[in-house]
Order: structure tokens, then sequence, then C-alpha cells
């Protein structure tokens, strides 16, 4: 595989979103939720740099199953979400890819009557989003190619790296 971003980069832009995050939240609560399964890495390596009074919550959305590199059905499963009500959320995720996820969870998320939502991705993928939606944090524009690693998987394999990498024979 080809080494996209190395981890010592990844390391050091999630350190830097971590200081623009606790500057918009230094005064008010913050829960942050992670969309499983990608986010884990992210989120743990994210929530190390602040020092905020913050909650963790996570849901699952998927649009990618097994073997295939092109999204399918989206499903959501919210059975993992704390009480959210009038906190001030972060929806954090891996991919920013066509965007259909991040906007039916932005949708989802807000009839929870939240105080606040605002949204950051690890990667925005250039040229496959397919609705408009700029979230508020965002690590990496990558180009279109189905990239592995740092918590992104192919069939349940290669979360574990510590950087991004095309996948061969993609």
């Amino acid at each position: 595989m080809k080494i996209l971003i190395p981890a010592d980069q990844i390391q050091q832009r999630v350190a830097e979103l971590a200081r623009q995050i606790a500057r918009d939240y230094h005064d008010r609560p913050l829960t942050i939720v992670g969309v499983l399964t990608g986010s884990l890495i992210f989120l743990a390596d994210l929530v190390r740099h602040l020092d905020l009074h913050l909650r963790i919550g996570l849901i699952q959305a998927s649009s990618y199953r097994g073997e295939t590199t092109t999204p399918g059905e989206l499903t959501i499963s919210p059975e993992l979400l704390p009480e959210l009500r009038g906190r001030h959320v972060l929806l954090l995720d891996d991919i920013l890819d066509t965007g259909q996820t991040l906007v039916r969870l932005v949708e989802r998320l807000q009839t929870l009557e939240i105080a606040s939502l605002r949204t950051g991705v690890l990667l925005r993928k250039i040229g496959r989003q397919q609705v408009a939606f700029e979230p508020d944090y965002t690590g990496f524009d990558i180009p279109d190619a189905f990239v592995v690693g740092y918590g992104l998987d192919y069939n349940d394999e290669y979360r574990h790296l510590p950087y991004l990498a095309v996948l061969k024979d993609e």
C-alpha cells in the first residue's frame, strides 16, 4: 500500500484540531459523538488533547459492508448515545465521502433538542460529495481513493495502522 498520510502528520493535525475545538468550547460542556467504528482512533487521540468538561457518546452508522469499496444503504444504530438534550454536541466521523451519512446523522441529532451541533471529520474526500455539506472541522482533504488505516477499514481489516494508506488494487 502507498502511504498517503504518515502517522506523525496525523498526530500533528489531530493536536491542531484539538486546540481549535478547545478554543471554541472553552466555556461550554461538550459531548463528542463518535461515529462507529471508523472514528474510534481519531476520537481517542483527539480527546487526549482536550482539557474540557466533556462526555463521549457513540453512534453506529454504516454504508460499507464487507469487501465493498462503494457505499450501499445507510443503517443507523443510536442505542449507544447518551442523553443529549440541552448539550453542545460535536459529531465526529472518520471521513466525508458522499456526505449522505453525515447529513442523515445531523438530521437525526437535531431532533434530540440539543443546544448546538458542529461536525468534524478526519478526512474529506475531494470530488465525491453528492450533497452540500461543510464540516466545521476537517483534518485533511484527500483525493478520491479508497483509504485504510487510522480507524478506516476494508472488510474490517487495516484499522490498526497508525498511518493512512491507499488500498492496493482498489
